[in-house]
């Protein structure tokens, strides 16, 4: 590989952090600028500002503000994150939704509540 071709430490701190943040390893797509913007910007620079929020805060307020716009599906890959790295454990999974039932509403915190079931219930298996 030529130099042109390496990720830069940019890149690779986004893509280590959305491996961290989604669970799996995602690819290098170069040529991509949304995808480009997501893991220079998001991942390598928001995911990573300094100060004191830590992975687990971050999903916590991700949590919230996925289940807030109805997102299970993305809901389901950060609960399964969550619980592989062992950011939250199922009593505190269900606890947030419980919680968020209160702010965003029944149907959003049901959503929540059944991707951690499914969840949970696919984590006892393996």
């Amino acid at each position: 590989m030529t130099d042109e071709q390496l990720p830069s430490e940019t890149r690779q701190r986004g893509l280590k952090t959305m491996s961290e943040v989604y669970g799996f390893d995602l690819p290098n797509l170069n040529g991509d600028p949304f995808y480009e913007v997501t893991v220079d910007h998001l991942f390598a620079d928001i995911w990573n500002r300094p100060g004191d929020l830590s992975m687990r805060d971050r999903r916590l307020l991700l949590l919230g503000a996925i289940t807030a716009q109805g997102h299970s599906e993305i809901a389901e890959i950060q609960v399964g994150a969550a619980l592989r790295n062992g950011e939250l454990d199922a009593d505190q999974l269900r606890e947030i939704a419980v919680f968020l039932a209160h702010y965003v509403g029944w149907p959003a915190a049901t959503k929540l509540d059944g991707v951690i079931r499914k969840t949970l219930a696919k984590d006892k298996k393996k």
